[in-house]
């Protein structure tokens, strides 16, 4: 017996409530706003500058008793991550992150790390002190943004060449939504806000296009099949039609995201929360966002300049 999330045909008028849908958009999209610039987000180390210590020892790593350890020190905000060498499977390996200190007691820093941690085990030693500056730091802050913006021009270009003007536009805002109310959640719940969200964004980017695309390829598909019908009822039919595979592509991403964000542990939850939102809210976008601006659009219904171009060079690969 097969499992079917979603009946094999459909029927539903996703455009019944357009006035529901668009206005909880809007307004999800104006909350994530004000979020951000009330209560901004909670930038971690690579977006605030620090210190990063990279430590050995004899003896295996607890990490509460580390951060035990250094939270008298009163260095901020501290990441501590046991790294694995799959080469060197016996080492004791962390990575510890702290925030940037003032230049004048940097040195003093590092010696104070190191004698607190000494204090929970004598053998552990740095292999690596590395120092990231409020200028170093600005720089990933503007680079992480040119590259959303970039990725999100990309699409804009890319849709416009494989369809048109008006689905482009629809793409683009659906992707806008996307990453606009995910960020909003960083900043209501602070969640640490790191280089690693900036990827889970470009890839939220490049899963809501993929649901799109999917929705549009049919749309047009059907447009140049049934051109007498209104726009609205091809989108609908359009959305049917493709609403098995966008859900069942969905749910089955989610379970494996939902697992990681249980099992995965504290380095990679940031990362899986964002690319869970952002393929809850890509679904949705790409049903309810990216159609209906297409359907307030409008689009070209005249197809037969293209099927008279089609027509005159069916032959011109047959040789005489």
């Amino acid at each position: 017996m097969r499992l079917k999330l979603v009946p094999t045909e459909t029927n539903f008028d996703f455009f019944s409530r357009g006035a529901l849908s668009g206005g909880f958009s809007v307004l999800m999209m104006a909350a994530s706003v004000a979020l951000f610039f009330m209560m901004g987000l909670n930038f971690g180390i690579d977006f605030r500058g620090g210190t990063t210590f990279r430590t050995n020892a004899d003896n295996a790593v607890v990490v509460a008793d580390y951060r035990e350890a250094l939270a008298p020190l009163g260095l901020g905000d501290t990441s501590i991550v046991i790294v694995q060498d799959p080469l060197k499977p016996e080492n004791n390996v962390t990575q510890i992150r702290i925030e940037a200190q003032d230049a004048a007691v940097a040195s003093e820093t590092t010696q104070n790390v190191l004698a607190a941690l000494k204090a929970v085990d004598e053998t552990v030693r740095f292999e690596a002190v590395e120092s990231v500056g409020p200028k170093v730091s600005g720089e990933l802050v503007q680079t992480a943004v040119l590259a959303v913006v970039a990725a999100i021009a990309a699409v804009l270009f890319y849709i416009w060449l494989r369809f048109e003007w008006q689905f482009a536009l629809g793409a683009v805002a659906a992707l806008v939504h996307d990453v606009v109310i995910t960020i909003g959640a960083f900043a209501l719940l602070q969640i640490k806000f790191d280089l690693a969200i900036i990827a889970a964004l470009l890839t939220i980017v490049g899963y809501s296009l993929n649901d799109t695309v999917v929705v549009f390829d049919r749309v047009r598909e059907n447009l140049r099949k049934y051109k007498t019908r209104a726009l609205q009822e091809v989108l609908n039919l359009s959305i049917n039609e493709t609403l098995s595979r966008t859900v069942m592509t969905s749910v089955t991403t989610l379970i494996a995201l939902i697992s990681l964000f249980v099992l995965g542990g504290d380095v990679i939850r940031g990362f899986v929360f964002a690319m869970i939102m952002g393929v809850v809210i890509g679904t949705y976008s790409s049903v309810f966002v990216a159609s209906a601006i297409l359907n307030r659009l409008g689009v070209k219904r005249d197809w037969s300049k293209e099927a008279a171009n089609r027509a005159s060079g069916q032959y011109a690969d047959i040789d005489a």
